[in-house]
């Protein structure tokens, strides 16, 4: 499930494909992927424009146009972009039951190529906006975990703020922008914390710590997202290697490597976390 480093790892990747081009029409073969808003409305604002920059906001993808018009993308789960050379080759593979269809729920038709969003879940969800500042999601979104203004100052400020457990807090989206399920539970592992403390119990040199383990993991998690590289042209490629960063997620009932006693998963919200009892507290 993409998270701040995988969403950041395609920005970087899509940035010199699409940056300056010419979107010359737009296709949605699936409705469900942009609602609640209309394939009409998406399409009346995006022909014809062109790309000026890809921007990234926690989990949000963003393609700003030169009209200031943007388009929002969110992966959820599943959703990825895939790239294909033409129209043509759209038209002979797109949900098509045979060797070689590839799932597609919106493509955009650009001076050169065909940048094509798909998730076969339908969790995923493009919409176009007039402009960054009409974009809800994009203003309700807090600070970003990978931002210059997520400083261990302002990190210190929003946790002395909230009573909610720590795990909570991290993962709500109008305070810390990126960290997700995955990264929120390694982070708090590397910080020695118990996602169970409550946030404004923290002692200022346990903010600290947890501050520098958001920043460490999620730089660390990039690099791991950036090599390989996102290939926007193999629709199987996914993330790989992100396995080999992970000390407690997905480790349920193996020994932690700080001390030995066997990693616990409790759920939380229809959340699993992720965690050592021994360690962190």
């Amino acid at each position: 499930m993409p998270e701040l480093p995988e969403v950041e790892a395609v920005a970087i990747s899509l940035r010199p494909l699409v940056t300056k081009r010419r979107i010359r029409s737009v296709e949605v073969f699936h409705p469900i992927a942009v609602l609640p808003q209309s394939a009409a409305h998406v399409s009346r604002l995006l022909t014809g424009r062109r790309i000026k920059s890809v921007q990234r906001k926690g989990k949000y993808l963003f393609l700003v146009l030169d009209n200031q018009a943007a388009i929002e993308m969110h992966f959820r789960f599943d959703g990825q972009l895939i790239r294909f050379a033409n129209a043509k080759e759209v038209e002979a593979r797109a949900n098509k039951k045979t060797d070689g269809g590839i799932h597609v729920d919106l493509a955009l038709e650009l001076d050169k190529g065909v940048m094509a969003f798909a998730d076969g879940r339908h969790l995923g969800r493009v919409h176009a906006w007039e402009s960054l500042a009409c974009c809800p999601p994009y203003n309700e979104l807090g600070v970003d975990a990978m931002s210059a203004e997520f400083t261990a100052k302002t990190f210190a400020e929003l946790v002395g703020k909230s009573r909610r457990p720590l795990k909570e807090f991290l993962l709500d989206q109008s305070r810390v922008a990126g960290v997700g399920n995955i990264y929120s539970c390694e982070a708090l592992w590397y910080a020695k914390i118990s996602p169970f403390r409550l946030a404004n119990s923290l002692k200022p040199e346990e903010i600290r710590a947890v501050y520098r383990a958001i920043s460490s993991v999620l730089r660390r998690a990039l690099q791991c997202c950036l090599n390989p590289p996102p290939n926007f042209s193999d629709a199987g490629w996914w993330f790989q290697g992100i396995e080999d960063l992970l000390r407690v997620y997905q480790r349920e009932g193996e020994p932690c490597r700080r001390d030995g006693h066997p990693i616990r998963r409790t759920t939380t919200g229809n959340r699993s976390t992720y965690f050592c009892a021994h360690c962190q507290k």
